[in-house]
């Protein structure tokens, strides 16, 4: 009971951190919104439009809860941190504490490639199509629901070297088992970008080729790790 406690109060602080900086969040969205579009949207493609009349208001609750969820990020996860670090032994401290620094550093690194690299390549390659007998109309709603899930895929593809970390040092995989079977990882990674990503060579390309850079990466940490 005594457990259910303590962490019935870290999710308590966690919530109510995030829900105080959705109000704040709320007025910034915005300018994250108009940010994102200058930066992404090509003149081809013309303004963005909204379909419903609450459609707008919608989507700010949207972003203004994705940025409190990531400025509250580092906060949750000290809470979470310290609920967790009495069960654990020194060594496992070290290693999951490690491998939450590097899993943030990751996860962030590939939202922000997706941002400044894959969004507007992807929405240049998108107004190329149009011509004066054929204008796009674009909601706001649905770029913001690709960038959104765009993002959120190249944040957990960017996880790869961790999982090849993880496979080859609990003895799950060796390292030159992974190593033979390169073909089989190339394709899963082909056919997850497919998934992950919208119908469209370009984000399945911009997907797919750095998640099997650090696949490679994962290999050569995991033979480092090994002779450590």
């Amino acid at each position: 009971m005594g457990h259910l406690a303590a962490l019935r109060r870290t999710l308590v602080a966690c919530i109510v951190v995030t829900a105080l900086l959705c109000l704040p969040c709320f007025y910034l969205s915005p300018w994250v919104i108009d940010a994102l579009v200058r930066w992404s949207f090509p003149e081809s493609l013309g303004p963005l439009h909204y379909f419903a009349p609450l459609e707008a208001f919608g989507v700010r609750l949207q972003v203004a809860l994705a940025l409190a969820l990531a400025l509250a990020y580092p906060w949750n996860v000290v809470q979470l941190w310290r609920f967790v670090r009495p069960a654990l032994h020194g060594g496992e401290r070290r290693f999951l504490g490690g491998w939450i620094v590097v899993s943030s550093v990751l996860f962030f690194g590939g939202i922000a490639f997706c941002v400044w690299g894959v969004i507007p390549l992807l929405m240049a390659f998108a107004g190329s199509f149009a011509s004066p007998g054929l204008r796009p109309v674009l909601g706001i709603a649905h770029f913001l629901r690709l960038a959104g899930w765009l993002s959120l895929a190249f944040g957990v593809a960017f996880q790869c070297p961790l999982a090849v970390v993880f496979l080859v040092r609990h003895g799950i995989v060796s390292r030159d088992a992974l190593r033979r079977k390169r073909p089989y990882v190339i394709v899963a990674i082909l056919v997850a970008a497919a998934l992950l990503t919208p119908p469209d060579v370009v984000s399945q390309a911009m997907l797919a080729v750095p998640a099997w850079i650090l696949f490679e990466l994962g290999l050569l940490c995991a033979g480092h790790e090994r002779k450590l």
